[in-house]
């Protein structure tokens, strides 16, 4: 059995889950609705405020398909509930970051501003820390892969560089710095 796709998914009184004969599953909540297409094989019951998800045998791909199924469906509960949101820093001198509307407008020291678009769905949120020099950018929404992907989008302007570690990361990440020329001469 799969670990993860024999876990009990909870769902709050305020969310509603249905399952039409295709296994399109719709979550409706407070902040929105998702829906996502699942594995037909798979068998989606729910009770009691509770989903579980069975597979009928123990064939590779119904097996892989379980605890993924499982995962979409707890992260489309939890999008609609709490939403999701990732956050990233811009560090180095002369990077800005401002909002632009419902979009962004980075200068990430090319010739050119880059704009990226806004996506429905999507909230961007720029906070300055003057304290410690960054610019902190919050990508909020209810699609936990659109989160992710629209995370990637902006980090994708400007990569960290190796050797300062300038650019744009997500918090937390930490960059393995490689030492300058003068660090690996020998005489």
């Amino acid at each position: 059995m799969s670990r993860i796709g024999k876990q009990v998914i909870e769902v709050p009184n305020n969310v509603t889950i249905s399952v039409d004969a295709g296994n399109l599953v719709t979550v409706k909540g407070p902040k929105g609705q998702l829906e996502q297409q699942i594995a037909r094989e798979l068998e989606i019951k729910q009770e009691d405020g509770k989903v579980t998800l069975d597979r009928p045998n123990n064939q590779s791909r119904l097996r892989s398909q379980h605890g993924l199924a499982r995962t979409l469906i707890n992260n489309m509960v939890e999008g609609v509930t709490k939403g999701h949101e990732k956050t990233l820093q811009v560090i180095g001198v002369g990077y800005r970051v401002a909002a632009e509307g419902k979009g962004l407008l980075l200068n990430m020291g090319y010739s050119h501003p880059v704009r990226i678009a806004p996506v429905d769905g999507i909230v961007y949120e720029v906070k300055v820390d003057d304290k410690a020099r960054t610019q902190h950018i919050t990508v909020t929404g209810i699609d936990k892969a659109l989160v992710g992907q629209m995370a990637a989008d902006i980090r994708k302007v400007r990569k960290p560089e190796p050797y300062k570690g300038k650019g744009i990361r997500y918090q937390g990440e930490t960059i393995k710095l490689k030492a300058g020329k003068r660090a690996g001469a020998k005489k």
